[in-house]
């Protein structure tokens, strides 16, 4: 763990005399890079000073109760001995965990993308409590969320709705809400009390910048077209919405909620680019075994990760098996203790994977 901790202390040096390098304060790419880099190490180096402190005290306190020529000096050092031995295992394993390689796409922001699934209007219903919690769980965490497009179910809720969050650390903390997400309760439309299952799919893909992908114009067709829904008059008679295919993949991305044309069109270039980062960030993850509890299937009950259960107030985290009777709760932004137990889970498959490596 020394050793280890000597390389920490010596990267951080370098990154330390980096970031004051004009050439480097200029790349902003880089800079912003190497400024994230400073902050990760410098809590690694504190948390390295911490270790090596109580492992000095440990060794000096052994060789004064080695040593015994001070009765009173012993006494002391015992005491020492005993409060060294109780700190060192967590902090040795609190390193362990901070040593772990970071995903370099958890800083990023995201788009979430909620789709209605198996359960006609109950599902829409569903897909729209699902993005309330997720805004409550932004507007906890002093994230800034924003709507990229929607449409309205027809008894509530939402077909689809894609909305982007802004934050430290969005990507890294939401990632693991991607899959399929079902729902057992009473439907509103429901008559004679039954339970139904419905299920709603979310994608959390990391927000692409703009030098993360080489998006050539000439690849995108754009088509403008009437906005449909709610939001007045102007909405049916102007081509304020905007659809743009990236005609290589396929890919499709689409804007009309706002009322300008030229607000709709960056919006939807947000949502393309992000589509297309997914899309290379899809084939890193596949080969990664460690990451397949992130992958999202289809809209299917069958092949669901959570499920939130109305009649009995729990919900069930199904890729570790964790219930908690606290549905309300949770439902109403509370994903504090899932999200944790997700990441505790991840961090300790990549610690088993790593075994001894930085």
């Amino acid at each position: 763990m020394k050793d280890k901790i000597r390389i920490v202390n010596q990267r951080f040096d370098e990154v330390a005399d980096l970031i004051i390098q004009p050439e480097i304060i200029t790349d902003q790419k880089r800079y912003i890079k190497l400024n994230k880099e400073y902050k990760d190490l410098k809590a690694l180096v504190d948390l390295g000073d911490k270790y090596l402190s109580v492992f000095n005290n440990l060794q000096e306190a052994k060789e004064i109760i080695s040593d015994g020529s001070d009765p009173e000096m012993v006494e002391i050092a015992k005491l020492e001995l005993e409060e060294a031995n109780e700190k060192l295992p967590k902090l040795e394993d609190d390193l362990k965990f901070m040593l772990i390689p970071k995903d370099p796409e958890d800083a990023k922001n995201v788009i979430v993308e909620i789709r209605a699934g198996t359960g006609g209007d109950e599902a829409s219903i569903f897909a729209g409590d699902l993005y309330r919690m997720y805004i409550k769980f932004a507007s906890d965490k002093g994230w800034k969320t924003e709507i990229e497009d929607l449409s309205e179910g027809t008894s509530g809720g939402f077909k689809e709705i894609i909305f982007s969050v802004k934050g430290e650390e969005v990507y890294g903390t939401l990632k693991f809400e991607s899959g399929v997400h079902r729902v057992q309760r009473v439907p509103q439309t429901e008559t004679q009390g039954r339970v139904h299952t419905s299920a709603a799919t979310v994608m959390v893909l990391p927000e692409a910048e703009e030098f993360d992908i080489d998006l050539k114009m000439s690849d995108v067709r754009i088509d403008y077209f009437c906005a449909s829904g709610p939001g007045g008059q102007s909405v049916n008679t102007t081509y304020s919405a905007v659809r743009l295919t990236h005609e290589p993949s396929g890919i499709v991305a689409q804007c009309q909620d706002q009322k300008s044309q030229h607000k709709n069109k960056d919006k939807a270039f947000k949502v393309l680019r992000t589509r297309l980062y997914e899309q290379e960030l899809q084939k890193k993850l596949d080969e990664d075994s460690a990451k397949r509890l992130t992958l999202v299937s289809s809209g299917d009950r069958s092949a669901k990760i959570r499920t939130y259960n109305y009649p009995q107030g729990r919900v069930t985290e199904h890729r570790i098996g964790l219930t908690i009777y606290d549905l309300n709760n949770v439902i109403n932004g509370d994903l504090h203790k899932i999200i944790e137990e997700l990441k505790l889970f991840e961090n300790t498959e990549k610690l088993k994977a790593t075994d001894e490596t930085i």
